[in-house]
């Protein structure tokens, strides 16, 4: 998925257009290596920052938030069987999860990707 169509949160987590989410490339950084995803059941419902999936490294677990309200509509399986792919591919083939949106008009409440490229730096110094 191209960056620029996603919107993000300032906890790390990605929401693309058609409701798909998972971890920014800063954070997958931050995570380092990624041994285990727990990912939430289809069908639950979640509130924005709610944790709903835990993302596990070497060194510590994650809980992973929900950018915005709505309803867990299906999960990724090769994510959980290949917990790798979140840190090769964040933007790609290491989604965590996809969530139908209550209100569609609160992602675009979150940071564009240059906004979120704002952040980090200002987070950071």
């Amino acid at each position: 998925m191209d960056p620029q169509q996603l919107r993000f949160t300032t906890s790390h987590e990605w929401i693309a257009p058609d409701g798909t989410v998972g971890i920014s490339d800063h954070a997958q950084h931050e995570i380092t290596d990624v041994v285990f995803v727990e990912l939430p059941k289809s069908g639950r419902a979640v509130k924005a920052q709610e944790p709903c999936a835990v993302v596990e490294s070497v060194k510590a677990a994650f809980d992973i938030y929900a950018p915005v309200a709505g309803t867990i509509a299906a999960v990724n399986e090769e994510t959980a069987k290949n917990p790798a792919l979140v840190n090769q591919h964040p933007y790609g083939a290491g989604w965590l999860y996809k969530m139908t949106m209550a209100s569609p008009a609160d992602r675009e409440k979150l940071m564009t990707h240059e906004g979120y490229q704002t952040f980090l730096k200002s987070a950071t110094h």
